[in-house]
């Protein structure tokens, strides 16, 4: 006796269908970029309830709510403003306020920061459900995108305020702004897929990420001028995160955006290495499921 309703044969025979075979994904790049494709899309879904999840219990408990997108780069960047203003640090060639130049910059550079974490965290709070159950795992890593453009949003907010504050008129640069701000999403993003394989495993990597981000913000124009000579230009000139804050920061100020071929460049390379990323990670990930289950 068929025992089958109807309606659920004709469910059955829209199930995907997955095939496991011995022979490595990267022989067939075509069919690997297609199955990416498909599984993106597939997951848009899954994506978007995971991220409205993640938002709501981020911010449920605690009192402040909101405020918590930009509290922690407001306060460094007041560090900052405080030892200028005590003459214990010097900086010049800011425009017309410090204190709005370093606040913006921080800003910006915590967009950056979030996208770098954004890959190991959506691995860490989604590892049960990893190695559960079957789904289009790059759901999570689009999701923890929407998480860090939610924030850049927020931040955007307070970005305005102190434009009207020290009334500061952005210009016709300000077009730019949103190329900016995807190439430092994205460059954060390629950057923190290419720690998953080893973060995936060892919680070290993740917890070590704020300190060694602090560092690099000392080492990249955030909150002082961009150099051109000594140490602290070569620097500039081979930190990839130097040119996108810079130009963001000129496209929302008024200034002359004197590196935007690099920082476009930088864009536009980092959306590259961001899809091979993607790519690695559909191929290492069931590898590192496994380590994590056992």
């Amino acid at each position: 006796m068929d025992l089958q309703q109807p309606n659920d044969r004709h469910a059955a025979d829209h199930l995907a269908v997955r095939e496991y075979t011995p022979e490595s994904a990267m022989l067939h790049p075509s069919t690997l970029f297609s199955g990416l494709i498909a599984d993106l899309y597939r997951g848009r879904e899954l994506a978007w309830r995971i991220f409205v999840r993640d938002i709501q219990s981020q911010f449920r408990q605690t009192y402040l709510g909101y405020l918590w997108a930009f509290l922690p780069p407001l306060f460094t960047s007041l560090t900052f403003i405080f030892l200028q203003s005590q003459g214990i640090v010097r900086v010049e060639g800011v425009g017309k306020s410090y204190a709005a130049f370093a606040m913006i910059g921080t800003l910006l550079w915590q967009t950056f920061a979030e996208a770098l974490q954004s890959p190991l965290q959506a691995i860490m709070s989604a590892k049960s459900m990893l190695s559960k159950i079957n789904f289009p795992r790059e759901a999570i890593l689009v999701a923890g995108l929407y998480t860090v453009g939610f924030n850049f949003l927020i931040r955007l907010v307070l970005i305005a305020l102190i434009l009207l504050f020290w009334g500061i008129v952005p210009g016709v640069g300000l077009l730019t702004l949103p190329i900016w701000t995807i190439g430092l999403i994205f460059l954060g993003f390629a950057i923190g897929l290419t720690l998953v394989p080893i973060g995936g495993l060892y919680g070290d990597v993740l917890k070590s990420l704020p300190i060694l981000t602090q560092f690099w913000m000392l080492l990249t124009p955030v909150v002082y001028p961009a150099r051109t000579s000594g140490w602290a230009g070569w620097l500039s000139r081979w930190n990839p995160v130097a040119p996108l804050i810079t130009s963001a920061r000129a496209s929302l100020t008024g200034e002359p955006m004197e590196g935007w071929l690099f920082a476009l460049t930088v864009t536009l390379l980092s959306c590259l290495v961001a899809i091979l990323g993607l790519i690695c990670f559909r191929v290492i990930m069931p590898r590192i499921i496994e380590r994590m289950g056992g």
